[in-house]
């Protein structure tokens, strides 16, 4: 297995950090990389908000689904979906220029969401541990304040960074589902999806009511989540907002 490949197997979240910064030439080579992740048209449809100030760490660990490790962490980055600045640009120098709609916002969310796994992978290859946190796209008026995020920004992703304890670097990862399952050939196989509780089978080790059980407590835990449902509603407003007319 070579070196790229080493680090992708060997990547894991972790949420516990040594009490010790992140070295100035460490952020810089991670951001550096970052911004070497494909993008729709070279046009880098994100911006990245590096997080330095304590009490906004602070405050985003108790948006985030009260989560104190983020206002711990040495290091805490922000992925953004942008398209103000070519928006802006475009109305600079042509008359005639479209709103941006969703597929625009997609497309700066892919961005985004690229860049931020080019992040994690530089991460990873420097010693440093990280972790996505997806609750950043919840509470969208109340991070679209905190954070001045104008009209066509929004969060994609947030992530945290460190150097892992011993703890977590010995810590087992979750085992993934194999690429047979996930991988169709030319076309969705409903065949392979209506497999799903086999491969939660082989994942968990779980058969039988205790494999029921344990969807049942993941559903109400996940899926059926008071944070589940922010996070649809908040994506709704962000939805709502980029595809309504011009204020």
């Amino acid at each position: 297995m070579n070196e790229v490949l080493r680090q992708l197997y060997g990547r894991k979240s972790v949420r516990v950090y040594e009490d010790r910064p992140v070295e100035a030439d460490v952020k810089q080579a991670i951001l550096s990389a970052a911004l070497q992740a494909p993008t729709a048209g070279n046009m880098a449809l994100y911006t990245i908000l590096d997080i330095t100030d304590q009490a906004l760490k602070t405050a985003l660990s108790k948006s985030c689904d009260n989560q104190p490790f983020i206002a711990s962490a040495p290091m805490v980055l922000i992925f953004c979906a942008d398209y103000h600045r070519w928006y802006d640009v475009f109305c600079q120098f042509e008359d005639d220029v479209r709103q941006p709609g969703m597929g625009d916002l997609f497309l700066a969310e892919a961005d985004a969401l690229i860049a931020a796994q080019n992040a994690v992978t530089a991460a990873q290859s420097l010693g440093l541990g990280s972790c996505y946190i997806g609750d950043i796209t919840e509470h969208y008026e109340y991070h679209q304040e905190l954070l001045k995020l104008p009209r066509y920004v929004v969060p994609a992703a947030m992530l945290c960074f460190g150097y892992p304890t011993e703890q977590q670097r010995a810590r087992t990862k979750p085992k993934r589902f194999a690429v047979s399952d996930l991988v169709h050939e030319n076309g969705y196989d409903e065949e392979k999806a209506a497999a799903m509780p086999r491969m939660l089978s082989e994942q968990t080790g779980l058969q039988g009511e205790e494999l029921a059980a344990w969807v049942r407590r993941f559903c109400k835990r996940k899926w059926n989540s008071d944070f589940s449902a922010e996070m649809s509603r908040s994506c709704g407003e962000i939805a709502a907002q980029w595809c309504g007319k011009k204020e």
